[in-house]
C-alpha cells in the first residue's frame, strides 16, 4: 500500500535539521520526486552557495531562492528541501502555504551542532564562534519556522527512515496532502 502526494511538502528548518536526508527518504516512501532548492539554485547559477554569497551577497541569493521556490511549487507535487533561510521571507511562507505545505523539522541546538560543526559549506557559520552563531540563528529563525503548517521534532536517536515515517504520519492528519492508500 502506498500514499500519493497531492501537494508539495516543503521541509523547513535550520541547517543540520535533516531536511535533505529525511526528504530523500520521504520521497522514496511516497514514490514522489525529491527536490533540493539549494541544489536548484547552484545548478541555475553554476556557482556554489558560498560563491554566490561571496560574489553577489545574501540579498541576491534570497531573491534567486524565491524565484526557484516559486518554480518548484508550480511543478509536480514533490518533497522539497529548502535552505535554512528560505522560510524567513514572508513571501516564501505565503507562497508555500498557498501552493504546498511547510513542515518544520525542529531540532535542538546540540543536535544541529553535532551535524554541522565539521562542515565548511555553511557560509553563515564562517565566524569566530560558529556554535554561538548557530544559537543566534536558531533564536532569530524559530518565530518564522513556528508558522509552518506542521511541526515535527527531530530525534537524533531515530534513523533517517524512521524520521521520514514520523513526518509522513504527521502529514496524514492534514487533509489534502496525502491521497488515499492505493495498492501497488
Amino acid at each position: 500500500m502506498s500514499r500519493t502526494l497531492q501537494k508539495t511538502v516543503a521541509l523547513v528548518g535550520m541547517m543540520g535539521a535533516g531536511k535533505t536526508a529525511v526528504g530523500t527518504a520521504m520521497s522514496r516512501l511516497l514514490d514522489a520526486p525529491f527536490v533540493d532548492s539549494d541544489a536548484e539554485i547552484v545548478r541555475a547559477a553554476n556557482l556554489s552557495i558560498p560563491e554566490i554569497f561571496e560574489r553577489y551577497g545574501e540579498p541576491y541569493f534570497r531573491e534567486k531562492e524565491s524565484q526557484v521556490l516559486s518554480r518548484l511549487l508550480d511543478g509536480t507535487p514533490s518533497v522539497l528541501s529548502t535552505g535554512g533561510g528560505a522560510f524567513l521571507a514572508d513571501r516564501n511562507r505565503q507562497m508555500i502555504a498557498a501552493r504546498g505545505i511547510a513542515v518544520w523539522l525542529r531540532a535542538d541546538l546540540e543536535l544541529l551542532w553535532s551535524r554541522v560543526r565539521h562542515k565548511d559549506t555553511r557560509p553563515l557559520l564562517r565566524t569566530p564562534d560558529p556554535k554561538a552563531t548557530l544559537s543566534e540563528l536558531c533564536a532569530k529563525r524559530e518565530p518564522a519556522y513556528s508558522q509552518a503548517g506542521v511541526i515535527v521534532d527531530a530525534d537524533g536517536r531515530l534513523s533517517i527512515e524512521q524520521m521520514a515515517q514520523k513526518v509522513i504520519a504527521a502529514l496524514s492528519v492534514h487533509g489534502g496532502v496525502l491521497g488515499a492508500e492505493v495498492e501497488l
